[in-house]
C-alpha cells in the first residue's frame, strides 16, 4: 500500500541539487518577494552588492545582513546585524558567504517564526547538511546558483550579452512594465 505524503515542494521532500528544473526556480523568483541577503557589501564591486542592487531593481524587498555595517544603509536599505533582527517576515535567505558559514545561517534561519520559504546559497555554496535541515522543515533550497544570474537566465535579459541561457523560445520575451530593458519572469 502507498501513501502519499502533503509536502509543501514541487519536487519531492529532497531536491536533486546538481540540477534544478526551469520551473523550480522560477517559482521560487516568481513567490518570494522579501530576501534577507546575508553577506551584503557596501563595496559596489563586490558581488553581493551588484546583486542586492539588481534585485532591488527587479522589485524584489532586498534587506541586507551585515553585523559590521548594522544600523547604516546599503543602497537605501536598513543594514541589520543578524536575520533575527529583521522586523518583517523573510520569504528567502540569500546565503552569501562560504560552505561552511551556510550551516548555521540555516540554523538561524529555522528559528525564525514564521519560517522563510527558501534557502538559496550563491555561486560556490554548498552544504548539503544544511540544505537537508532546510527541507526536512519544508522549506525550498536552491545550492551554488546566483539569483541574479537565473532571472537573467530565465527572463531572456542574460542573451543581451551573448551569454547562452539554455533556453530556445521564439515567444516574444514580457517587459516588466518599469524601466528600461527589463524582462519579467512571465514568459509566455
Amino acid at each position: 500500500m502507498l501513501i502519499e505524503l502533503p509536502c509543501p515542494i514541487p519536487y519531492g521532500p529532497f531536491m536533486n541539487h546538481d540540477n534544478y528544473p526551469n520551473d523550480y526556480i522560477r517559482g521560487i523568483l516568481n513567490s518570494v518577494k522579501t530576501i534577507a541577503l546575508v553577506g551584503a557589501s557596501q563595496n559596489p564591486a563586490r558581488p553581493s552588492w551588484i546583486v542586492t542592487k539588481y534585485l532591488l531593481e527587479r522589485g524584489y524587498d532586498v534587506i541586507p545582513i551585515n553585523p559590521g555595517l548594522a544600523g547604516t544603509e546599503l543602497l537605501g536599505k536598513m543594514v541589520y546585524a543578524s536575520l533575527k533582527d529583521v522586523p518583517v517576515p523573510i520569504d528567502m535567505v540569500e546565503v552569501f558567504r562560504n560552505s561552511e558559514a551556510a550551516g548555521p545561517i540555516t540554523e538561524e534561519a529555522l528559528a525564525l517564526d514564521p519560517l522563510p520559504k527558501v534557502i538559496w546559497m550563491q555561486l560556490s555554496v554548498r552544504n548539503d547538511e544544511a540544505a537537508a535541515k532546510a527541507e526536512a522543515k519544508g522549506l525550498q533550497v536552491v545550492m551554488d546558483r546566483c539569483p541574479k544570474i537565473e532571472f537573467g537566465r530565465l527572463s531572456g535579459e542574460i542573451s543581451w550579452q551573448g551569454v547562452n541561457s539554455r533556453m530556445i523560445s521564439a515567444k516574444k520575451p514580457v517587459l516588466s512594465g518599469k524601466g528600461f530593458q527589463k524582462l519579467s519572469l512571465n514568459r509566455p
